[in-house]
């Protein structure tokens, strides 16, 4: 295993409740790649230009498409935040600000 990938509170975890079994595999799918694949294609794994190490996975069912944002700590250490639906072609800046604002409060605990 390359990376490992952990939950920063529970803002991922239920938006993946929320999702019908089709979408948890795709999920679960790209998880994978991202724990064992050293480098991850940016069709599921991209960094967010214009932001300080967030990044979001991405993930494709039918014609509707998920982002789950994370960072990675240490190389190692992939560490999930908020997921959504995408519904136009921009992420949405409040998801955005949120994500940076989880990210934020992740490095601020580990000190």
């Amino acid at each position: 295993m390359i990376r490992k990938i952990i939950f920063f509170e529970n803002h991922f975890i239920e938006f993946y409740q929320k999702q019908n079994s089709k979408v948890k595999g795709k999920i679960q799918y790209a998880f994978e790649l991202i724990k064992q694949v050293n480098k991850v294609p940016e069709k599921f794994l991209k960094h967010l230009t214009g932001t300080k190490g967030l990044y979001e996975i991405r993930i494709e069912y039918q014609s509707n498409i998920y982002r789950i944002f994370c960072c990675i700590d240490k190389g190692k250490l992939v560490v999930l935040f908020n997921g959504f639906q995408k519904k136009t072609q921009k992420t949405p800046k409040k998801e955005i600000e949120k994500a940076i604002k989880l990210m934020e409060k992740y490095f601020e605990q580990k000190k």
